[in-house]
């Protein structure tokens, strides 16, 4: 166990929240002096830290609390009629793992979906450097996931592979191919590579109640949510 004790952790200054619009943010992040390293990041997505580019982070606002850390347990994840469908669907398109690198047909593929899907968000409008920064980081445990039909790339999740389990980064897809529901089968094959791969959970960051976007998460039973700083279980 590494000594989380010893670890620096610094909180910014309160700011708009990006979920919940009138609620004030503070995030805490490790000191980014610390190297990131596979075993100290896995302890800390015990305690509900996620990674965005170089940075663990989590929210530490002094009144909110509606940030669940959330995630599936592998192995007992039963697919509802829908999820089964969905990756029936999907069965034609291969997966394969690659290295994080910066490629025009994955910006391509990115701002296309961030211009369609989230032109709302604070990830608009997209850029190469914003798209690098977040995403592209050569670290042991990312990975790349290339979700491909006959050779054009359908979707690309960016995933960790820790210790115990897999965090799924974030995922972007084609939004043409909306009859594929290819953000959820994503989620899908991370819960079946992880269970193959004899791993605890898939790790999909924060639900919150009041965040119609997040309702997505709560779909995949069992799901464990982080209270108090203890996993419960809701099947």
């Amino acid at each position: 166990m590494t000594e989380l004790a010893r670890l620096k952790f610094y909180a910014t200054q309160p700011h708009p929240c990006s979920y919940l619009p009138e609620e004030q943010a503070t995030t805490l992040f490790l000191d980014p002096s610390q190297p990131m390293d596979a075993e100290v990041y896995a302890e800390l997505s015990e305690m509900g830290f996620r990674r965005s580019g170089d940075h663990l982070y989590r929210p530490h606002c002094q009144h909110c609390t509606a940030c669940v850390a959330a995630r599936i347990p592998a192995a007992q994840f039963r697919p509802n009629r829908q999820q089964r469908r969905i990756f029936k669907r999907n069965q034609d398109v291969q997966v394969r793992p690659v290295r994080p690198a910066f490629s025009e047909e994955y910006y391509a593929l990115y701002a296309r979906y961030i211009e369609q899907r989230h032109a709302d968000g604070d990830m608009y409008p997209p850029s190469r450097e914003q798209f690098s920064t977040f995403l592209v980081r050569d670290l042991p445990f990312s990975r790349f996931y290339e979700f491909r039909l006959n050779g054009r790339l359908l979707a690309l999740a960016v995933t960790d592979a820790l210790p115990n389990g897999l965090s799924a980064v974030y995922t972007f897809y084609d939004p043409s191919e909306e009859r594929r529901s290819l953000g959820r089968f994503a989620i899908l094959w991370q819960i079946a590579e992880a269970a193959r791969l004899g791993l605890h959970a898939v790790y999909l960051g924060y639900w919150i109640k009041n965040c119609r976007k997040m309702n997505y998460k709560t779909q995949y039973r069992p799901i464990e949510l982080l209270v108090n700083q203890r996993w419960i279980t809701l099947t």
